[in-house]
């Protein structure tokens, strides 16, 4: 047995600055007129958090890989359990409740979702060229995102599906076919936004998928005239498609100031609190949109406002250069440890990562619609805080065995 590497602290150190950052915003959002109980509940959620991930972390990684499908399996069942006794809240019944705290399965499903997908990818026995392996491949993240969507929670969905393109990628599926199955899914998807922008996407997909292939099939064609068609279908029927709440937030992403006191109240109000955070902030707990509450519960998805305003461009760049660091050493992870089920875990996480920092702090500034996806690591929620450190905390076992595993 070769000699374990020490804790890397590239990953424990923005980590832990993103934790404190959170805590910081949690407790001055409900400071004063707030609730001051959520700022402690986040504190035994972070607590719990760190027993967990000193667990995953001192496990062993053919532990973890080989009871990969079982953890996927208990997943799916919390999904499945949510849905019939799960709590409803803001229209979702996305939580279950024990004792004095509520937490998602879908944030831990999440996490299992990604460890089955690098198992079945990783087996030898494995050819994602092959159309049966493909649709299970696929089916492995499409089962826990349908079920979250039946709660229904579209943010956490899309962030359930954000994993499957760059795994199997990095498992050797031809990008080709894949961007085959994706653009006409963007299109149909744009159709929600705007037609206009339909045709736009169709035009600049096509051409881009013809320069790939350095010439004209007319399967491509056939298939972005389906996309085509599907957008045109989304977009002449989305109200039918879409409930209410969602068209509303589409609309009021396209123009906040169609409801400035309704459905845009949030967004305008987060964009007043970051601008006028200035370049060093109004200072910790003196955040006049903070403290004077113009935000409704501005400690969960909106909490990157209470930052920039507090703590200005300085604390905002201070917390996105934490996510930067975050994710690159995973990236760089990726291509030093060589060993397939850690390369495809990895590059999940980073998937994941990503696409919840990118939505958030897009959502929150006006360039994304608003669809309900936490802040990593800093917004309320236990479910969401001990799910990411628990990734950490593999990854973390990555590095401790890398030497085992092939570096």
């Amino acid at each position: 047995m070769q000699k374990q590497s020490e804790l890397d602290k590239w990953l424990l150190l923005p980590m832990a600055g993103l934790i404190v950052l959170g805590l910081m915003a949690v407790f001055s959002a409900t400071h004063g007129s707030g609730d001051p109980t959520l700022f402690y509940r986040q504190f035994v959620w972070c607590i719990i958090g760190v027993a967990a991930l000193a667990f995953v972390y001192y496990n062993d990684v053919r532990v973890i890989r080989d009871n990969s499908y079982l953890f996927y399996m208990i997943g799916i069942l919390l999904l499945v359990v949510v849905l019939i006794f799960g709590k409803k809240i803001a229209g979702q019944t996305s939580w279950v409740r024990i004792g004095f705290f509520s937490f998602q399965p879908s944030e831990i499903a999440k996490m299992a979702t990604i460890l089955a997908l690098s198992r079945f990818l990783s087996d030898d026995d494995t050819d994602i060229l092959s159309i049966p392996h493909l649709m299970i491949a696929l089916g492995i993240p499409l089962l826990p995102a349908l079920l979250i969507m039946m709660q229904p929670d579209m943010g956490t969905t899309l962030t359930c599906l954000s994993f499957i393109a760059p795994m199997i990628i990095m498992a050797g599926f031809d990008i080709y076919i894949l961007m085959l199955l994706v653009f006409p899914v963007l299109l149909m998807l744009t159709g929600f936004i705007n037609i206009y922008a339909v045709i736009v996407l169709f035009l600049l997909l096509f051409a881009l998928l013809v320069f790939v292939r350095k010439k004209y099939q007319m399967h491509q064609l056939f298939v972005f005239l389906s996309g085509l068609v599907a957008g045109i279908f989304t977009n002449r029927f989305a109200a039918e498609i879409l409930k209410p709440h969602q068209m509303k937030r589409i609309q009021t992403f396209l123009d906040p100031m169609s409801d400035p006191q309704g459905a845009g109240y949030n967004v305008l109000q987060a964009k007043i609190a970051i601008s006028s955070g200035g370049l060093l902030g109004k200072g910790f707990l003196h955040g006049t949109q903070t403290q004077l509450r113009f935000i409704p519960a501005q400690w969960t998805d909106f909490i990157f406002c209470v930052i920039a305003e507090e703590l200005g461009f300085l604390g905002a760049a201070i917390l996105i250069a934490c996510y930067l660091v975050l994710i690159l050493r995973l990236i760089w992870a990726i291509f030093s440890i060589k060993n397939r089920f850690v390369e495809l875990t990895l590059a999940g996480f980073v998937s994941l990562l990503f696409i919840h920092v990118v939505i958030n702090i897009g959502m929150t500034i006006g360039l994304i619609p608003v669809i309900g996806v936490p802040l990593p690591f800093v917004s309320y929620g236990g479910s969401s805080l001990v799910g990411n450190m628990i990734m950490v905390g593999l990854a973390l076992n990555f590095f401790r065995n890398k030497r085992n595993l092939g570096y």
